[in-house]
């Protein structure tokens, strides 16, 4: 075996222990099946809040990518606090944070690097949806960071939004 593949492969295993032990925040997120005569997937923001409402974390944010001459974007302003706190200061697409809409049914989003340089305190994960010819939601689950022990929260949404789960996993040994 080369020098440098054993590097490689003793840089891979420990970046994959790294990556195992690193606590996480994770969330379910359902979009709804909707009986409606005109389907449009909603657009969806997640971010992390502080108590005094300042972003501190841009999680993901969901949008027709693909539309020509970044037409979907202009739409992003439907998400009407996302947009107000953070959205409007973004250049998009962000890499690792702009993603395509999602369909009906649950889909779920693992984050630990976004988090790194969070400080320790009490937080709020938000989630807002906006659909075209259709209606807005935001939800919110408050949490406490770093987390000491595992812990799942729940909360439901009303029409644009279904369960959300956020699962927070504190930094193993």
């Amino acid at each position: 075996m080369s020098r440098s593949f054993s590097r490689a492969l003793a840089a891979f295993a420990l970046a994959g222990t790294t990556a195992a032990n690193a606590q996480s925040l994770s969330v379910d997120l359902e979009v709804p099946r909707l009986r409606v005569a005109e389907y449009h997937r909603p657009y969806i923001a997640l971010w992390v809040a502080r108590e005094d409402n300042s972003v501190a974390a841009n999680l993901a944010v969901l949008y027709d990518v693909a539309m020509a001459d970044e037409e979907g974007e202009k739409w992003l302003k439907d998400m009407r606090q996302w947009w107000r706190r953070t959205g409007r200061s973004l250049s998009l697409p962000v890499d690792g944070l702009s993603g395509a809409t999602r369909g009906p049914g649950r889909h779920e989003f693992v984050f630990s690097d976004k988090l790194a340089d969070l400080q320790p305190g009490q937080y709020r994960l938000l989630v807002e949806a906006a659909r075209e010819v259709g209606g807005r939601e935001m939800l919110e689950i408050p949490f406490q960071w770093p987390p000491a022990q595992g812990s799942e929260q729940r909360v439901a949404g009303g029409q644009e939004l279904g369960e959300v789960v956020l699962t927070l996993q504190p930094r193993t040994p």
